[in-house]
């Protein structure tokens, strides 16, 4: 079946062009080997949501691969204001009207096939921006059903790189299960979902995974921790066992669409508060609150 593209406006390597018609050389590395990185990050109404921290974990990635940022902050974000405009002229509505995401891909650009990195690269730089498509009204009021799996990815997961075989597979999982997402685990301990962070609530206490190389910090990482601050949830990252989340009181998915997404059950078990109520726990509540506000505060 061939998917039919849109007409939507993208950036691709200085130019604006319709979707449907950008093309790259079959040699970009991007293609042969994966060998880019992406971000993902949420427009509400117009405005740009924590952007800058964006920007730094684009800047992370891009030094873990060795490729130069081949545009400056102020740049990416006229490109990003630039593709907003497109999507919300492509939807015949007012940019203030519209939710949008945009995906930027940066990959090491076209070469002859070898593993080596070529020196003297010039980037492929490619961006497009998609209305969000976050939880509907009975995910949020509900939660979520999730699957767990082990993490059979590659550790260098902190860098958001293109190459996503694993979390295709990893997403694959609760998806033929009727689930929403996969929470992995290494070695007995929590890592991520395939595609969002995971949070565990204990005796009021949110818990988070440690930043380091197994895990992508999500750009939430930062906000819930400044969301709990402010709202005087107790707030730490440390390992976290398969039993520990087993035994949550709440469990939490946090990303850009998702933003703050209750898991009510975990292979087939409802979650601790919400196998007495079948709906999200208080702290989950709580946290979605603080993320609007943040929102409408940006």
């Amino acid at each position: 079946m061939h998917h039919t593209l849109p007409s939507t406006a993208c950036y691709l390597n200085g130019a604006y062009t319709p979707l449907c018609d950008a093309k790259v050389s079959v040699m970009d590395r991007g293609f042969v080997f994966g060998d880019g990185i992406y971000e993902v990050a949420p427009v509400y109404a117009g405005r740009p949501f924590r952007f800058t921290q964006h920007m730094a974990r684009l800047e992370r990635s891009l030094q873990e691969m060795r490729i130069a940022n081949p545009l400056t902050r102020d740049q990416w974000l006229a490109i990003t204001l630039q593709l907003v405009a497109h999507g919300a002229a492509a939807a015949d509505a007012a940019v203030a009207d519209l939710d949008q995401i945009v995906y930027i891909q940066i990959t090491r650009g076209v070469a002859m096939r070898d593993h080596v990195m070529p020196d003297n690269m010039v980037p492929t730089v490619f961006a497009m921006a998609s209305p969000m498509r976050g939880p509907d009204r009975q995910q949020r009021e509900h939660g979520v059903a999730c699957m767990t799996a082990d993490d059979f990815r590659w550790k260098k997961a902190h860098i958001k790189s293109t190459s996503l075989l694993g979390s295709v597979f990893a997403r694959q999982i609760s998806h033929d299960a009727g689930a929403l997402e996969t929470v992995m685990f290494r070695d007995v301990f929590l890592s991520e979902a395939a595609a969002s962070n995971v949070w565990v609530v204990k005796d009021g206490v949110v818990l988070g995974v440690p930043r380091n190389n197994l895990v992508l910090e999500g750009i939430r990482y930062g906000l819930i921790e400044e969301i709990c601050q402010a709202e005087g949830i107790p707030f730490a990252l440390r390992k976290i066992s398969k039993d520990e989340v087993q035994q949550a009181d709440e469990l939490l998915l946090s990303s850009a669409t998702k933003e703050v997404l209750a898991i009510t059950t975990l292979d087939g078990v409802p979650v601790g508060h919400s196998s007495h109520s079948g709906r999200p726990g208080p702290v989950a509540a709580r946290l979605y609150a603080a993320y609007q506000q943040a929102k409408r505060a940006a």
